[in-house]
């Protein structure tokens, strides 16, 4: 058996901040994957994503106002 690099109260503090940061630890992991997902896109994708990005730059602005 292996013994875990990371201490026990690190471990624990660990779940501690995942338990009470769900929403950052899902955007963290959204943003992370679309990152990745850039980097292997096509051309078609690139600019469908560009279509997206362009429609919720709007969205974001429309709710400043």
């Amino acid at each position: 058996m292996t013994k875990n690099k990371t201490s026990d109260s690190q471990l624990k503090a660990n779940q501690k901040w995942n338990s009470n940061n769900k929403e950052k630890m899902n955007y963290i992991r959204k943003r992370s994957a679309a990152r990745g997902f850039v980097k292997v896109a096509t051309t078609e994708d690139l600019q469908e994503l560009e279509s997206l990005i362009y429609e919720r730059k709007n969205m974001i602005e429309k709710k400043k106002e």
